[in-house]
């Protein structure tokens, strides 16, 4: 299809409608609706057009890979939870840390063993950190600040065993696919990492506010320093289902299955890469990471199971646990095949050759800035970092390809813009999450983290622009 204006319609529908819905999924499926009517337009011809986009989209094998891998990581989070392992971690901790440095110490560190996903990271470690609050003697605000800026930040610079790069890779294979290119996908991700600015700014300044920034605001969001000690237990104890009263207390139910994903998907995706490879980064350049990735869950899942009945769990409650932890990612799994079909509906659309032929009046080394600030005034509106990456990455790669910017780079851009909205909208998950935790005001909270998140974007498109510069 020649270049079309009509092209660029599912996207205006998308962004107004999410950005006044405060969801994604709304616009998404009316974004795809209306692109499907656009190619049949009858009555019932749109609704089928739409159905088979769909359908094309959660019946590729690419895809199905992504789901399954998504509805097991959450399932096996789930089953951990239940076994113990969160809790029993919490308590292990929260005995041994009593002072701020180390406090702040034991949140960096482990970082380690919990990236996995942003609520992993909030409900093992927001309760040591609320259970030791006045002694590390920050607000809690700070203290969600701190706690954030290694969560989704750290987690998109990861380029293994996390729930995220699964999508990651998704959204850029498809965006690549549908502009006819032949790079790898994880290979353009992996190559996108350092470009990702604003993940990388927003740590760098999260650590020099935890150990060099002497903070003087007060302590109206500090827990009340005259409750009792079983209070403060409650407190905690109650912040989170994850970390409840009646569950056990068992640290090596988490250690251990985490330990066991990681290493399995390190080895594996090695093993698969190796054959073709003359060397151990080569590997991993050369494999199929997802099928690795997946693999490894899969034996992590079984043997995590056996584990879990050794210590005398029901394989009932396993189950059940394994399903409602699952079941929780559900929502992300709609929200990728209709990202999935919105994608390739604009390509059919011609979204692609509209974009070449109308992007050339924009300066090369203002596409990437350009693209961040958009991104992230999207994203901080929708309050959806993967959200915002299924939404702008087909432009992002039509952009790269149209000014001939480079394609790694403006990867990174779409990806900073949505962990920008991740950050500090009042609307994000992960916000809303952590505020819970802490029992502080949303809105208060989301306003605290906006001037260091602005100063942090503001610095990431001055970086944006110098990069552009050099790499022009």
């Amino acid at each position: 299809m020649d270049a079309n204006w009509l092209s660029v319609i599912p996207f205006l529908v998308v962004m107004p409608i999410a950005m006044y819905t405060k969801q994604v999924l709304p616009g998404l499926i009316l974004g795809l609706l209306a692109g499907s009517y656009l190619i049949s337009p009858s009555i019932i011809g749109g609704m089928e057009e739409m159905l088979s986009y769909v359908i094309q989209a959660l019946i590729d094998e690419g895809n199905i890979k992504i789901i399954v891998f998504l509805y097991g990581f959450s399932g096996l989070i789930g089953m951990i939870k239940y076994c113990g392992g969160i809790k029993g971690f919490v308590e292990a901790a929260s005995e041994r840390i009593s002072t701020k440095k180390g406090a702040l110490f034991l949140t960096y560190i482990s970082t380690i063993g919990t990236f996995s996903a942003p609520t992993f990271r909030f409900v093992t470690i927001a309760p040591i950190m609320k259970a030791l609050l006045k002694k590390v003697k920050m607000s809690a605000k700070e203290l969600g600040f701190v706690i954030e800026t290694t969560a989704t930040p750290v987690i998109v610079l990861i380029p293994v065993a996390t729930a995220f790069v699964g999508y990651m890779v998704s959204v850029v294979q498809i965006s690549v696919e549908n502009q006819g290119g032949t790079e790898g996908a994880y290979d353009l991700f992996l190559q996108s990492i350092p470009f990702n600015f604003f993940a990388i700014v927003i740590i760098l300044l999260g650590i020099y506010l935890s150990f060099f920034h002497h903070s003087k605001s007060g302590g109206p969001m500090q827990i009340d320093e005259t409750e009792g000690e079983e209070k403060e237990e409650d407190d905690w104890h109650d912040c989170h289902p994850a970390v409840a009263r009646e569950l056990p207390s068992k640290p090596w139910n988490l250690l251990v299955p985490v330990v066991l994903v990681i290493v399995l998907t390190l080895f594996l995706t090695w093993w698969d890469g190796q054959a073709e490879a003359s060397s151990v980064w080569q590997a991993f350049i050369e494999a199929d990471v997802m099928q690795a990735m997946v693999v490894a869950l899969m034996i992590t899942v079984l043997a995590a199971a056996l584990f879990f009945l050794f210590q005398r769990f029901k394989l009932k409650d396993l189950i059940n646990s394994f399903v409602v932890g699952g079941n929780e990612l559900m929502g992300v799994i709609v929200l990728l095949a209709f990202v999935w079909g919105l994608s390739s509906v604009t390509e059919d659309l011609g979204f692609s050759e509209f974009v070449t032929a109308h992007a050339g009046w924009i300066p090369e080394a203002f596409v990437t800035p350009l693209m961040f600030a958009f991104g992230a005034a999207v994203s901080y509106f929708i309050g959806s970092a993967w959200g915002t990456w299924g939404i702008l990455m087909p432009l992002g790669v039509s952009l790269s390809i149209a000014a001939d910017v480079s394609l790694p780079m403006i990867i990174g851009a779409v990806f900073a813009s949505g962990s920008f909205g991740a950050f500090a909208s009042p609307l994000s998950d992960d916000t809303n999450t952590m505020a819970k935790i802490l029992n502080v005001s949303v809105v208060e909270y989301a306003h605290f983290k906006l001037k260091p998140a602005l100063i942090a974007a503001a610095i990431t498109v001055a970086l944006y622009t110098a990069a552009s510069f050099i790499l022009s």
